[in-house]
């Protein structure tokens, strides 16, 4: 769990990368839908961009369908749920595949660093390296430029789409804390320094 721009995505695929466990993540299901051109995807692309989220029936559908074919592989749940009706159907679905989570991790941001890691974000469009405006060295982003490229920004990561979720986060993800707390599953990290710091941590907390 973890704002937008907390870092979840990026400590998932570390720990993928490295005891080899299923990534599951919810922005990459939306945006394959999205780059389907179907009338689901032209739905999902309006509702994103908007900075709102996709109803709780169409992500729980498409973790389903990821899940279905997993077997004995264990598997990281990228951004899922967040909302007590999410967490609440998900826990549901695991016990009867008999496969319930083990922890339940917040990377926790402030806010002021989160606006600038996201509304910063930019993608090169020579080699689809992700850099920011803020925090990349110029070295980084002068590469990008100097070789003919773009800096190119998602539509979705303009500051009022930005804090348009960030509010929508704290309404509706913050209050799974206690909901995982009281289940037990809760483990809490800080998510500001360097991507290799925060996984230590992360690492740490989950005894690997």
């Amino acid at each position: 769990m973890g704002a937008p721009g907390s870092g979840k995505g990026t400590q998932a695929e570390k720990l993928m990368d490295e005891y080899d466990c299923r990534q599951i993540s919810t922005g990459v299901l939306l945006r394959q839908a999205i780059e389907s051109g179907s009338d689901l995807g032209n739905k999902v692309q309006k509702i994103m961009s908007e900075g709102l989220l996709v109803s709780d029936e169409i992500v729980l559908d498409l973790i389903k369908n990821e899940l279905s074919g997993i077997g004995e592989s264990s598997f990281l749940l990228d951004g899922y749920p967040r909302n007590i009706n999410q967490a609440q159907s998900l826990r549901d679905f695991l016990e009867n595949i008999d496969k319930p989570l083990d922890f339940s991790i917040l990377i926790d941001v402030p806010s002021e660093i989160l606006i600038k890691r996201l509304s910063g974000r930019r993608t090169c469009s020579l080699t689809g390296k992700t850099l920011n405006v803020y925090f990349s060295s110029q070295s980084d982003l002068d590469e990008c430029l100097s070789s003919g490229g773009e800096l190119v920004q998602r539509e979705d990561d303009n500051e009022e789409s930005i804090i348009k979720r960030i509010e929508v986060y704290e309404q509706q993800t913050e209050p799974m804390i206690d909901f995982y707390r009281s289940a037990g599953l809760l483990l809490t990290i800080d998510g500001q320094g360097s991507v290799d710091d925060v996984y230590l941590r992360l690492k740490k907390l989950m005894e690997l």
